[in-house]
């Protein structure tokens, strides 16, 4: 994986937007946030002011003009140098091909799990349990609906991801909750004693 000068994931979506034609930045929020690409990259206008900027400083966008439009404050147009476009597109198939190292938060939960004890992570496994399930129902119904709208499945292929990864997340906590409740999990009883000493 290589380093890039401009890393935020919200770049890449920047980028992407003006592959398809100049935009301000307004125009190019509202058009990941019509596409429900803020669920997957975080959006938000301090930090896409701050992309703008560095993809500006690193020659991958130029401001190509400033517009006034009614009683409007002024905008300026953006657009994606030969740079940027050689950026999106070497960025992109990274992110598509090379399976990378991602440190989610449930994983960091996990790794320090023992510190609570058994009973209370276990409790707080079932939660989690509960939760998953809520979200996959959403998750489901989004789904449904943007077949009834006839949204192409291109377009909803990272929720589609998303729900994937969440419905192994809610398997792969299923399975250590009957082991927790099962006294089956290797080095349990090393966890129980931990917390009956102190």
């Amino acid at each position: 994986m290589s380093e890039r000068p401009v890393s935020n994931p919200l770049a890449l979506a920047v980028l992407a937007c003006l592959a398809e034609r100049p935009m301000h930045p307004y125009e190019m929020a509202s058009t990941m946030r019509e596409r429900r690409k803020d669920e997957a990259i975080k959006l938000n206008y301090g930090s896409l002011y701050s992309v703008i900027e560095a993809l500006c400083r690193n020659g991958f966008i130029v401001a190509k003009e400033t517009i006034k439009d009614g009683k409007r404050p002024e905008r300026t147009v953006f657009e994606l140098t030969e740079a940027g476009r050689h950026e999106l597109m070497d960025w992109l198939s990274e992110l598509l091909s090379e399976p990378a190292k991602e440190y989610t938060r449930f994983e960091a939960g996990l790794s320090l799990m023992p510190v609570l004890p058994p009973e209370e992570a276990l409790a707080l496994l079932k939660l989690r349990v509960g939760l998953l399930e809520v979200e996959l129902a959403k998750a489901r119904s989004v789904d449904t609906y943007a077949r009834g709208k006839q949204v192409a499945r291109l377009h909803m292929i990272e929720r589609e991801f998303e729900v994937a990864l969440r419905e192994a997340e809610l398997g792969f906590v299923e399975r250590l909750i009957v082991d927790l409740e099962g006294g089956k999990l290797e080095g349990i009883e090393e966890w129980r004693g931990w917390h009956a000493e102190a």
